[in-house]
């Protein structure tokens, strides 16, 4: 897609949204209505239980690569719109939750597409949800691209995260110590269409915070996801955390029946220093290749050079929005470095998939609460015992510029 067309169907769509923010407002007299910016447009009306958001993101990344050529091709040097999104969302009636996103890079795809029925009870609450979205399933990709602190997400996370699918969840809190989401899923594309109606899941997160006060958080998580293989047959590859490359650890298709995963989540707030981890396991039932198993963690740190901490949703579970302590102009917005080791083992049994392991370092600037540039370097080591198959070093370095709005 040319950038014309992008910023065309950009434009197209925020017309779209606008007209649709107007067309609910005539439902009261417009003194009833209040619009607002809270690090995002808000249109509410609160006598009638109407809240409504309309906004997006931008990310534009830029890389350097220096990669082994037996890693299997040229560098990968360039630059790409990693995202470029719109939304519109809201609650109606006090009770009706819904979002509608769409991102355009490389043509206008679902992203979360949901209805909620919401609904509140003594020291609790939940809602039950309809549609295309996340599955429950690993703190890192609970934690919206907007918040993560790399670029990409781990290696172990993107490899085995099932990600956004079509069906059915419930999802609730008690208090500010726990919260949980189950679903059943059918696998499905990019505008929400089941791809095989015999290839589903069930899924299923569990989150507690011991500790959960001003600046302090203690985060203990767990996630299973039960995948039950329509087809026959299963694939595991992730790039090495630079979305521009190859992936150069794959296990290639390979027939299958049905796989478990688990994941553990540990996370902490300590002030300005924060820490996280996972560690994902999966057992394939694949009786032609062994019944292998595969497995990855990654352990990152960070730490707010400006004194701010890192925020985090108990609705979800997950890091949420840096708020500097002073906004660029007023003063010099909030400064984080961070640090990342991230690993995964692709290779068991009969399937050689490939080891890798990775070191990232951030440096991130946060010039308001809606606005920051990332500097990442990463450095990678593959190591593949099969014959033909990539091994060697490789180093990225990157820059994104990300505004949402």
């Amino acid at each position: 897609m040319t950038m014309s067309q992008l910023m065309n169907r950009l434009c197209k769509c925020t017309v779209a949204v606008a007209t649709a923010a107007l067309v609910v407002a005539p439902a009261a007299s417009a003194d009833d209505w209040v619009a607002k910016w809270s690090n995002g447009h808000k249109i509410e009306n609160k006598d009638k239980g109407h809240k409504l958001k309309f906004g997006g993101r931008i990310m534009s990344d830029w890389h350097i690569s220096d990669e082994d050529a037996s890693l299997g091709g040229p560098d990968t040097d360039g630059t790409e719109f990693r995202r470029a999104r719109l939304f519109f969302s809201g609650t109606v009636y006090d009770r009706i939750e819904f979002k509608a996103q769409y991102d355009f890079v490389g043509g206008a795809e679902f992203r979360d597409m949901w209805i909620a029925v919401k609904q509140k009870w003594d020291g609790g609450k939940g809602k039950f949800k309809i549609g295309h979205f996340k599955e429950y399933y690993s703190l890192e990709e609970q934690t919206s691209s907007k918040y993560i602190t790399f670029l990409e997400r781990s290696m172990p996370v993107n490899a085995f995260a099932p990600g956004r699918n079509s069906g059915i969840g419930f999802e609730g809190q008690s208090g500010d110590n726990f919260n949980y989401g189950f679903g059943y899923f059918y696998d499905s594309d990019d505008f929400g269409e089941s791809v095989d109606e015999d290839r589903t899941n069930l899924t299923g997160r569990v989150v507690w915070r011991p500790v959960f006060d001003d600046g302090n958080i203690f985060h203990i998580g767990v996630g299973a996801h039960l995948r039950d293989y329509g087809d026959g047959t299963a694939r595991f590859r992730v790039r090495p955390e630079q979305h521009l490359t190859d992936r150069f650890v794959d296990t290639g298709s390979f027939s299958a029946d049905e796989a478990t995963f688990l994941n553990l989540e540990l996370a902490g707030v300590f002030g300005s220093f924060w820490a996280a981890g996972e560690y994902h396991t999966v057992d394939v039932d694949a009786p032609l290749f062994g019944d292998p198993t595969f497995d990855g963690l990654y352990l990152q740190a960070g730490y707010f050079l400006t004194g701010e901490s890192r925020a985090y949703k108990t609705s979800s579970g997950a890091f949420n929005r840096i708020k500097p302590d002073s906004n660029f102009g007023d003063g010099g917005g909030a400064w984080e470095i961070a640090f990342r080791f991230s690993t995964i083992d692709l290779s068991d049994e009969a399937i050689s998939g490939g080891e890798e392991d990775n070191l990232s370092l951030a440096l991130n600037w946060y010039l308001n609460p809606v606005t920051r540039l990332m500097l990442n370097y990463v450095t990678a080591e593959v190591d593949n015992d099969a014959a033909g198959e990539p091994e060697g070093d490789a180093d990225y370095i990157m820059l994104r510029a990300q505004i949402d709005f």
